[in-house]
């Protein structure tokens, strides 16, 4: 028998599996039951998606295609889940025991992941009975919450998740009191960009003293050309001479990278933003922005087809940002950092709205403060 418990409020589901033994013998097995979920042969996205399950206290997340070379796991199981980019199928056993799960790919790319509970024996003409939960429902921390047994640690943004954690909790909040997703962004990016203005400020003036010994160090360049080790004992020379350390723009700038990855990861993953309107054509931040809908295909655009406007103006305050720093003393690797703006914007062609919506404002906002500071040491 399986009895299956609905709740009109909630995406929580009680399940409970009663096996009898109506024989005159006792029987000894182990249940099985199993879920399956289809996807795509090719990811729309960095997400993961696939099976995962909270394992003796560790999370473990299997892709599809390695589930040929990972296809049996066994421990204390917590839950265990089939997820997509937004949306997940989990078993949540009542009774945390020790117990095995087995995927497989089944054809059509179908995912099958079966939770076998331990043995069990049942007496002659009497039955067992097996709790779980089910969750059918968005990957939404207060939705999952209600779920408990650790559930909400499936949403997990990588390695910077004690990070965007917060970050997705702050853009709830400020949604909460200007209900636009697209205006939460732009604050959240403007909070962050406060946040670490004394490393971008650093940064910035050490950019700006480099600048300004362009002209020095060309001349250098071009006394020594035929002698790399003395014009690099010069260059050193010259940079002592001003107290300036040639890599004090790039450590504050690292510094401030594990912030912009969270950003990155919360807004590329966040349920929140799928279908929600910014303004004019942005109606879903979780799709690539496009204006117009071109019956033809575009390189290296994948459909729908159509003008990425947000992304062609990240690509050209990136373009604007990268004249502003000192060029490179290399004339090829010169020519590489005035590519990077074209790379990066074909690179971003098909992320989501949302995403692009970041990037755009931090480089706005990087724009103005690089100005502004070379003004300040001009």
């Amino acid at each position: 028998e399986k009895v299956y418990r609905f709740f009109a409020d909630s995406y929580v589901m009680g399940l409970d599996v009663r096996v009898f033994n109506g024989s005159e013998q006792p029987v000894s097995e182990s249940l099985s039951i199993a879920m399956r979920e289809a996807y795509p042969g090719k990811k729309n996205s960095n997400v993961f998606e696939g099976p995962s399950a909270l394992i003796d206290k560790s999370l473990e997340t299997i892709e599809v295609s390695d589930i040929a070379k990972k296809n049996t796991l066994a421990g204390k199981i917590k839950w265990l889940a089939l997820q997509s980019r937004y949306f997940m199928t989990s078993l949540i056993p009542l009774k945390e025991e020790t117990a095995s799960l087995r995927l497989a790919v089944l054809p059509g790319n179908v995912v099958e992941a079966q939770y076998d509970s331990p043995e069990q024996v049942i007496a002659p003409n009497s039955h067992q009975s097996f709790e779980y939960q089910l969750f059918f429902g968005p990957k939404d921390i207060n939705a999952i919450q209600p779920a408990g047994h650790q559930l909400e640690r499936i949403v997990d943004f990588g390695m910077f998740d004690i990070l965007a954690k917060p970050c997705l909790w702050l853009l709830n909040f400020i949604y909460g009191v200007i209900p636009n997703y697209g205006v939460a962004i732009i604050i959240l990016t403007i909070l962050s960009k406060i946040l670490l203005w004394p490393l971008g400020t650093k940064s910035y003036k050490s950019m700006s003293q480099m600048k300004k010994l362009q002209p020095l160090i060309q001349e250098i360049r071009e006394k020594y050309k035929n002698d790399r080790k003395k014009m690099n004992e010069e260059v050193m020379a010259l940079h002592k001479t001003y107290s300036i350390n040639p890599v004090g723009g790039c450590l504050p700038m690292i510094l401030q990278i594990p912030v912009f990855f969270a950003l990155y990861r919360m807004l590329d993953q966040a349920i929140e933003l799928r279908h929600a309107h910014f303004l004019w054509w942005i109606n879903d931040l979780s799709a690539p922005d496009r204006l117009f809908n071109f019956d033809f295909s575009i390189p290296f655009m994948e459909p729908p087809y159509g003008i990425p406007v947000l992304t062609l103006v990240m690509g050209a305050t990136m373009f604007w940002q990268q004249k502003m720093s000192p060029p490179a003393g290399d004339p090829a690797q010169a020519k590489m950092m005035l590519m990077m703006p074209v790379v990066f914007t074909f690179i971003f062609i098909n992320f989501s709205a949302g995403l692009v919506l970041y990037w755009l404002v931090n480089n706005v906002l990087s724009i103005a403060q690089q100005s502004y500071i070379q003004k300040k040491y001009a």
